[in-house]
């Protein structure tokens, strides 16, 4: 009974990653970053990926040894809302973590990141399809566990 408790626990712990550090980058980009801000969001967007990584590894530990087992869940088409969702939003994240690990040179040269009105417009776009996707997968795993739609 304890595994599976840590297990839960991990896993939505790590929900709520990814969510704080989705909502942190919307929240403090803006086209003029001090060199504070810039490593913040670095930070976030780190908590975000080994969030992300935790939940899928919890996920998947839960569904084969823990819970309902992976029967119950890969008869669940919300199973594969979920998914298709957590692999879109892990699309949608590459640009904005490219951009945010190519500020290192210039956070190193004591410099604010440069960034372009079109980098800006994209960022912010994608941080809240990410954030719309993780909402859609949140609704789904609560779907998927009461069992609706099989």
């Amino acid at each position: 009974m304890l595994p599976h408790t840590i297990f839960a626990f991990i896993h939505f712990v790590a929900a709520f990653g990814i969510m704080i550090g989705l909502v942190y980058e919307r929240v403090t980009l803006s086209q003029t970053l001090s060199i504070q801000d810039a490593k913040r969001i670095q930070k976030a967007d780190l908590i975000y990926g080994l969030s992300a990584l935790a939940v899928l590894i919890a996920g998947f530990i839960r569904i084969y040894f823990y819970e309902k087992g992976s029967e119950f869940y890969l008869a669940s088409p919300f199973f594969y809302v979920k998914m298709g969702a957590f692999t879109v939003v892990g699309v949608l994240s590459i640009y904005p973590t490219v951009r945010f690990l190519k500020w290192n040179k210039q956070i190193k040269n004591g410099e604010e990141p440069i960034i372009t009105a079109q980098q800006f417009s994209t960022i912010k776009l994608l941080l809240n399809l990410e954030i719309v996707g993780v909402l859609i997968m949140l609704f789904a795993a609560s779907a998927m566990a009461r069992g609706i739609g099989m």
